[in-house]
């Protein structure tokens, strides 16, 4: 049995689910979020608790019941909370500057990099070298993110580049002089 599955989720103050079919649509003081569920995956709302059960035993089935129960557990989290990734830039001249929904990155390079959020995602920077990514989907955000610190990731030798706030970068020791 999944275990994942079995557990209810809550749903929080503010926040109201709804099931039409395998639509299941979240909505929140931050936003809205739909998602089709596989047919062989029920959902039910019942008692302020969303419980997500499968129709069958199958290898198949099985896989996808904690992943349904966890992807709308993250959704009712999302439209209530939000979800945020925070970046540091490292660099001497590296830096982000916003033009509305693209980011504009100097890194070094011959020319700026220019990549444009996606609808639902915001991104705003502090001092040019904090960049924080912040929205109601927890996989838009997250795919953001890593799109992002993908331009220029964080080199072992100087530290320069792009990484998470909480990332921990091992650094290698350059040439020995002798």
């Amino acid at each position: 049995m999944s275990r994942i599955g079995q557990k209810p989720i809550e749903i929080l103050s503010g926040v109201t689910v709804d099931v039409a079919g395998q639509t299941v649509t979240v909505k929140g003081g931050l936003g809205e979020l739909k998602r089709d569920v596989p047919k062989c995956i029920k959902v039910e709302v019942a008692d302020g608790n969303v419980i997500v059960t499968r129709a069958d035993d199958t290898r198949t089935c099985k896989s996808l019941h904690g992943l349904s129960r966890s992807l709308i557990a993250n959704m009712v989290e999302g439209v209530s909370k939000g979800y945020k990734k925070e970046l540091e830039i490292n660099g001497v001249g590296f830096k982000a500057a916003i033009q509305g929904q693209k980011v504009v990155l100097s890194l070094g390079f011959a020319s700026p990099i220019e990549y444009m959020a996606p609808d639902g995602v915001t991104v705003t920077e502090d001092s040019g070298v904090k960049v924080t990514v912040s929205g109601v989907d927890k996989q838009q955000v997250g795919d953001t993110a890593a799109r992002i610190r993908s331009f220029y990731k964080v080199e072992p030798y100087k530290g320069k580049g792009i990484k998470y706030k909480d990332e921990l970068v091992r650094r290698k020791v350059g040439k020995a002089v002798a």
